[in-house]
């Protein structure tokens, strides 16, 4: 999803150039144009769970590991390679990274069993892990600070064509053209688009538009007490990740429930999933925007929104799967999809908030793992144990209630928060 990729703190980096030059958009194109790369290389699995389930006689416990384990992946490795790119170069590292996972998604065109698919996705999620922190410190750093937030939105969004266009381009080719093919067209395109970074983007050229902010910031500032300090941020942490159980799930099991409840052919069932995905995406931005106008004069508010937010997708999803098939239901899990994300907005924010402005890029990577090691990874996994016991019906029904625990987790929070923003603005850490 858009709102996973790790973003660093605009305001914790120091000043910019002064002006935009040609060079400084060739380089956010490239960048945009790996993240799409790297979302739809991650998503197209899931626009043909069906063929492979029939042609290897597949479980869905093992469906859901091989959408599950590239988020258990970025969520292991996000940490450790970005402070290895920021030693080697950031640059070198960014095309390294999008060769690696461009041909781990060739693998998995060759896969000849399950074995081979499974390590195939886990090196995709090697070569995913880091992307989203480093490419995003590499754009910012050759454009004016004044448009940092904006391009921090725009790489987030690149997240979300990049799933919506693994699942639909997936479902199109695979329907046409078989799996594998589906698999070697986006593995080919990026490594041709990993070859153009490489050869346009040079580490010279980014340090001598971007002058002091090419160098990695706050690194040497990084404080564990003050990443955990005090009772609120560590559940906002949990509650945000325990909600995004529901936004791993959904996205990598939609293709397979229209296919299999609605009897539609695998690309009619990827378009319509990645209607919903779209709809997903919309939310997340839309609902991160009501968060900032409506809680402009009451911070604490963010908790209510981030409550409404999870329990309004656990009532309408839970309403769906009372439905039959039709465009009741469709439209219910429309507006499920369009609340399940909306809580990263104002996640975020509280982190920002609870935790000093030194290491706010070290903060967002942190909820990056707690989204990922909490939400986007079992999600799926655990989703295709339920569908092999009870039915994929059945598990959907249970999601709501990962997102009433993160309801209740946000409503525990809120109670430390003025308390806590409280001690961090005259200096103390939280205790």
């Amino acid at each position: 999803m858009a709102a996973l990729v790790p973003v660093v703190d605009p305001s914790a980096l120091p000043r910019g150039p002064v002006r935009i030059t040609l060079y400084s958009w060739v380089v956010f194109a490239l960048s945009f144009g790996l993240l799409i790369s790297d979302y739809m290389a991650r998503q197209v699995l899931n626009a043909v769970f069906p063929l492979l389930k029939a042609e290897w006689a597949l479980s869905d416990t093992q469906l859901g590991w091989l959408s599950g384990v590239v988020a258990l992946m970025v969520g292991l490795l996000t940490f450790p390679l970005s402070l290895a790119a920021d030693r080697w170069g950031r640059v070198r590292s960014l095309a390294v990274m999008a060769a690696m996972w461009s041909l781990a998604t060739l693998l998995c065109a060759a896969a000849a069993n399950y074995g081979q698919m499974l390590i195939g996705r886990l090196m995709v999620g090697v070569g995913e892990a880091a992307y989203g922190s480093v490419g995003i410190a590499v754009v910012i750093s050759v454009f004016p600070s004044r448009l940092r937030a904006t391009l921090s939105a725009a790489f987030m969004a690149g997240g979300l064509f990049g799933q919506v266009l693994g699942v639909a381009v997936g479902g199109e080719i695979s329907a046409s053209h078989g799996w594998r093919v589906a698999f070697l067209v986006i593995g080919l395109s990026g490594l041709a688009l990993a070859l153009g970074y490489a050869l346009i983007v040079r580490e010279r050229l980014i340090a001598s538009i971007a002058g002091p902010a090419a160098a990695p910031a706050g690194r040497g500032s990084l404080s564990l007490r003050a990443l955990f300090a005090g009772r609120c941020v560590k559940q906002v942490y949990v509650a945000s990740g325990v909600q995004l159980f529901v936004a791993g799930a959904l996205p990598a099991w939609l293709p397979s429930y229209f296919n299999r409840y609605y009897d539609l052919p695998v690309n009619a069932a990827s378009r319509l999933a990645a209607l919903l995905l779209l709809a997903c995406g919309c939310g997340m931005i839309l609902c991160g925007m009501a968060s900032d106008r409506l809680t402009m004069t009451r911070p604490d508010s963010k908790f209510r929104l981030a409550i409404a937010y999870s329990l309004g997708s656990a009532t309408a999803l839970t309403l769906a799967l009372l439905l039959p098939a039709g465009p009741a239901q469709i439209a219910l899990l429309a507006v499920a999809m369009f609340l399940v994300a909306g809580t990263t907005g104002p996640a975020g924010a509280m982190v920002a908030n609870l935790t000093p402005l030194a290491i706010h890029g070290t903060a967002f990577a942190t909820l990056t793992l707690a989204h990922n090691l909490l939400g986007l990874a079992p999600g799926p996994i655990v989703t295709g144990w339920l569908a092999d016991a009870i039915g994929l019906h059945d598990a959907f029904r249970v999601l709501p209630f990962a997102s009433v625990l993160a309801a209740w987790m946000f409503f525990r929070a809120r109670r430390t928060y003025s308390a806590d923003l409280a001690a961090l603005e005259t200096g103390r850490v939280p205790g």
